[in-house]
């Protein structure tokens, strides 16, 4: 089930994360050492829960910006790797938390850890993990990159309350839905671009610029992701087609065919949303509203428009091979689409 919307400009189809992988290969390698350490407990079920997820397959995509955002600026230190490690842990324990919330059966093709041991453990492997980001932190020893890292942290948390607090609501804004995903997502993106310069020495200018690109690939990112969950395969998407609807979650493309739609097509997004009607063959009705309303064409638009605004930000920097590379990012995480 699914509908592909394939981008008018070609220019995607090709882009890959790989430069950013070859570029990073080195340090990542010390990176998952240190994370496959840093998860390890005496508590079996600790390192259990926290490695179903770790080793799931998941694309590392923020530890590595952490690393390339420091390497652009010739960081020879210790500290980017700690620091890559924490924003992944970060990321892992909101996913712990997220999948509870949610409720979710599927993360990243298999069985979510809360299906396997449980919601208690699932929210306390993830305390966890936060409590060894947060030390791995101190051990930096960059109060800036402190800050940084513990107000997404705490933005984050703001942004799933947030979330919950509009879930099943129709008449969520889009701006409403931005405030979600800027906090939800793009947090961690800014803060992961962010940090390397920080510990590279750099001025003030050149920390804004790669919190900006991080902050608006992270909005693209998320609104590709909002797309595949009704345009995607679930091979791909490593969930099922649709969950974003089942789980009652207003995403753009259902806020931009709830505000385009009739009269007789809102009261079946009350009922489907707020009711919680989300049959197979209500979902197959929402494809075709949201479809006909143009909700994921215009999602992916606005997704390019904030890939723009990131190459934008990067566009000043200096220019070479770790630029380049996350240049390559935005495109290919619009490019998801295709």
């Amino acid at each position: 089930m699914g509908v592909v919307i394939p981008l008018e400009d070609g220019k995607n189809k090709q882009a890959s994360v790989k430069p950013l992988v070859d570029l990073t290969r080195p340090d990542m390698e010390r990176v998952n050492q240190l994370i496959l350490s840093r998860a390890g407990s005496d508590v079996q079920m600790i390192p259990e829960v926290a490695n179903h997820l770790i080793s799931s397959g998941g694309k590392r995509l923020r530890p590595m910006l952490t690393l390339a955002s420091a390497a652009m600026f010739g960081y020879q230190g210790e500290g980017h790797i700690k620091l890559a490690t924490s924003v992944e842990f970060l990321h892992t324990a909101t996913l712990l938390h997220d999948d509870v919330v949610d409720e979710s059966d599927l993360r990243r093709g298999k069985s979510t850890a809360r299906t396997i041991w449980g919601n208690q453990a699932s929210v306390l492997v993830g305390d966890f993990l936060l409590g060894q980001a947060f030390r791995m932190m101190v051990d930096v020893g960059s109060l800036d990159a402190l800050d940084v890292l513990s107000t997404a942290s705490a933005v984050i948390a703001e942004g799933e309350v947030l979330q919950l607090s509009v879930a099943k609501k129709m008449e969520t804004t889009e701006d409403d839905y931005l405030s979600v995903i800027r906090a939800k997502t793009a947090a961690l993106f800014a803060a992961a671009a962010e940090v390397g310069p920080i510990i590279a020495g750099t001025d003030r200018s050149t920390r804004n610029a790669l919190k900006s690109y991080g902050m608006n690939l992270g909005l693209a990112f998320q609104l590709v992701d909002d797309v595949l969950d009704y345009g995607g395969k679930a091979a791909d998407l490593g969930k099922n087609v649709g969950d974003d609807f089942r789980e009652g979650k207003i995403t753009l493309p259902i806020i931009l065919a709830w505000r385009r739609g009739t009269a007789e097509d809102r009261s079946f997004w009350r009922k489907a949303i707020e009711n919680g009607e989300t049959s197979d063959e209500n979902l197959e009705k929402a494809l075709g509203l949201i479809t006909r309303y143009s909700g994921l064409t215009d999602t992916i638009a606005r997704a390019e428009h904030y890939g723009a605004i990131a190459r934008d930000a990067l566009a000043p920097l200096p220019d070479g091979a770790h630029k380049d590379a996350m240049m390559e990012v935005i495109d290919f995480c619009i490019g998801r689409v295709n």
